[in-house]
């Protein structure tokens, strides 16, 4: 979907669209998601939850 990790910072990910949009994605080993940051993160990059399957 054209998004790209530009930096690490600790355990936060950073990524970027050739666009411009960046989202930042928190990366903990052994940790799900939730819900609700899931629904953010879909938000800002725009995506729709059926883009994921």
């Amino acid at each position: 979907h054209g998004f790209v990790v530009v930096r690490i910072q600790g355990s936060h990910h950073v990524m970027q669209h050739a666009d411009g949009r960046q989202i930042v994605v928190p990366v903990h080993a052994g940790e799900v998601i939730g819900p609700g940051l899931l629904r953010k993160i879909l938000n800002q990059t725009e995506l729709a939850p059926e883009d994921l399957k």
